[in-house]
């Protein structure tokens, strides 16, 4: 399911127009990029949660060259799936 499609299932879900749909869903993705760039979680009870962690830094090789290369550390976003989404899906 894309984007638009999940617009499209929210508004057949809510009866409301796909415009307040759309917004609605930008602002809930805006305010979790806000908060994880504060470096805080959003927890969704029964959904899951979002939490940024950070990855050290690490030793790869360029698969074109085969020569080893330094990647540096990074923060990257990751969801934990809460009970009630994992046992819905069984």
């Amino acid at each position: 399911m894309n984007k638009a499609a999940l617009i499209e299932q929210m508004a057949k879900d809510t009866r409301l127009p796909k415009t307040a749909c759309k917004s609605a869903l930008e602002s809930f993705i805006k305010a979790i990029e806000v908060t994880l760039k504060k470096g805080k979680s959003v927890v969704l009870t029964g959904f899951g949660t979002f939490t940024v962690m950070k990855r050290k830094e690490r030793v790869g090789i360029n698969p074109a060259t085969g020569q080893k290369m330094k990647i540096p550390s990074k923060r990257v976003p990751k969801f934990k799936p809460g009970k009630k989404l994992k046992d819905s899906i069984v």
